[in-house]
């Protein structure tokens, strides 16, 4: 097994306050091409922008194709394509108009996702939060490897969440059929597979000059707890009994420029080089975690575990079916 970079902090001399903007520097990313699901909203939005800043060209994929046009207007070099990552023939569709195109690609920004939905499977029966959180990317990031390959130094960036503490995964039972949901485990159980297979992509894939990361972007007020009711928001601690932001947790929240921030400064960040499979907060690599502290921030055990990396690999090619020879 090829050498990891350690779980812990460079430190990068960047911060919670930094914003996208400041993430990305003066890092000249002329000539280079990035791929952002929904990366036309929220943080995706103000991601795309930095990169655009820099110089690259964004295609941004979107369930609303038209509405990510519009959101995008005035932007130079983005395009948008339609693509929904909990439907596997629309991931095929657009991989293979990207296939058509002949060309590299240097960035891939897993951004989108969905938050604490009540249980649902789709038509294979898999459980909505896991089927498009994590398997809508892992067969996004298998269709496009040749053009990540081709590229010879790209990198993919993977939005995983301090939410991974709430659940590892459960290999028995991902989906629910036999034990109780609940929505924000069923959430948690989808952060850690966004970062075990940042860590599984990165593992293999480095000898081919493609490194990943899974970033926590921090609390921010987006369009992802627009479909959360209330009585569970307030469950969760998030709210008080007036339905509002605890005062106490105010200052815990970034702005949508500072929410960005780790996002773009793993894409871009030369002080990142021949680094990769580690799970970053606040513009730097977290600290590791032991199970039993008590903290918010920082890396549990079970995200840094590669034997668990593979072993959602494997799970993973079984339930899409797609061969990912990242190796190869």
């Amino acid at each position: 097994m090829p050498p990891r970079t350690p779980q812990a902090p460079i430190p990068s001399g960047l911060g919670r306050a930094t914003t996208a903007r400041e993430a990305v520097g003066d890092t000249d990313l002329c000539g280079k091409l990035a791929v952002v699901t929904a990366g036309h909203t929220g943080i995706g939005l103000e991601t795309t922008r930095a990169l655009v800043h820099a110089g690259a060209a964004v295609v941004v994929l979107a369930r609303d194709a038209d509405k990510a046009r519009q959101a995008l207007d005035g932007l130079p070099r983005t395009e948008a394509h339609a693509l929904d990552l909990a439907d596997p023939d629309s991931i095929d569709r657009f991989a293979d108009v990207f296939a058509a195109t002949g060309r590299t690609l240097d960035l891939l920004i897993a951004n989108a996702g969905i938050m604490a939905v009540p249980l649902a499977h789709d038509a294979r029966g898999f459980e909505r939060q896991f089927a498009t959180n994590h398997l809508g990317h892992f067969q996004l990031a298998a269709r496009l490897w040749p053009a990540l390959k081709q590229a010879g130094q790209a990198r993919v960036v993977v939005l995983s969440s301090r939410a991974h503490h709430r659940s590892d995964i459960d290999f028995d039972d991902p989906h629910y059929q036999h034990r109780d949901h609940d929505m924000w485990q069923a959430y948690g159980q989808s952060k850690t597979a966004n970062a075990l297979f940042a860590l599984g992509l990165d593992l293999q894939a480095q000898a081919h000059g493609v490194r990943a990361f899974s970033v926590h972007p921090g609390s921010i007020l987006t369009g992802l707890q627009q479909h959360i009711a209330v009585k569970d928001l307030q469950a969760a601690g998030l709210r008080d009994a007036d339905g509002q932001i605890p005062k106490e947790a105010l200052g815990r929240y970034k702005t949508v420029e500072q929410g960005a921030a780790t996002s773009v400064w793993c894409a871009t960040s030369p002080s990142l080089e021949g680094m990769g499979g580690v799970y970053c907060e606040d513009c730097d690599i977290a600290a590791a975690l032991t199970a039993e502290e008590k903290s918010s921030r920082g890396a549990r055990p079970w995200i840094c575990d590669p034997t668990r990396a593979m072993r959602l690999w494997s799970l993973s090619e079984a339930m899409t079916g797609v061969r990912f020879d990242a190796a190869g």
